[in-house]
């Protein structure tokens, strides 16, 4: 019974955790907005042990801040840190897909498990072209997140997907205040299934590289940008 008591408890934890990343990614939970403990427990109807343990993990992931005396709050990155966040993915993802083509890019792409992989691309590209930001992040981080564990050990997939949750979460409440946010959507995903599907290590990078450089324009305009 303790064993079974654990289990549910953990999954409560997890499903609170997950619930409240997706707000933030939803803009609904915006940069420096503040909450209890008690707060979050109203809220879902739960005990304040899980929230404590969720808030704490989303605290650890940074995307929340805490405070002793106020509670948590929405962590706020700035322009810098999105920088440094496509400067650290850039960086590692190149250095995994260098590593896969020495291994043999085409032997190691191939197989069953691309075929969820590119769903999840032509679903994103899709939500790209229409404009839909909800629909896009959550395909978005599964593609990413399932291309990770095809291609790189788990700690790197990990750290990945863990980049891409706080680049998200900096740049929602930006996407939803411009007009032109729509036009800044990435939506290559095919592109790169398709590269690596043929075992093309060139065209790999280069739409790696388009990804990359989109993600660093878009910060430029930003910052110049009156906000």
């Amino acid at each position: 019974m303790p064993a079974s008591g654990a289990v549910t408890r953990h999954t409560l934890r997890q499903q609170i955790a997950d619930a409240l990343r997706d707000e933030v990614l939803a803009g609904r939970l915006l940069p420096l907005q503040e909450f209890t403990v008690k707060q979050i427990a109203e809220q879902y109807g739960v005990s304040a042990t899980p929230v404590r343990e969720a808030l704490v993990d989303l605290s650890a992931q940074g995307l929340l801040d805490s405070d002793q005396h106020r509670g948590f709050r929405v962590h706020q990155f700035s322009v810098e840190d999105y920088r440094g966040m496509v400067e650290a993915r850039s960086l590692i993802v190149d250095g995994v897909f260098r590593k896969l083509e020495g291994d043999g890019l085409a032997v190691r792409a191939h197989g069953a498990a691309l075929v969820s992989v590119r769903r999840r691309a032509e679903e994103a590209a899709r939500a790209a072209r229409g404009g839909d930001l909800d629909i896009l992040i959550g395909y978005d981080l599964r593609f990413w997140r399932e291309l990770g564990s095809l291609v790189a050990n788990r700690y790197i997939a990990d750290f990945l997907h863990r980049m891409r949750v706080q680049a998200w979460v900096f740049s929602v409440p930006f996407l939803r205040d411009d007009p032109e946010g729509n036009e800044w959507l990435w939506g290559g995903h095919g592109q790169l299934v398709d590269a690596l599907t043929l075992g093309d290590a060139a065209g790999v990078r280069a739409v790696i590289g388009e990804y990359n450089d989109h993600s660093v324009k878009w910060a430029e305009r930003l910052e110049s940008s009156p906000r």
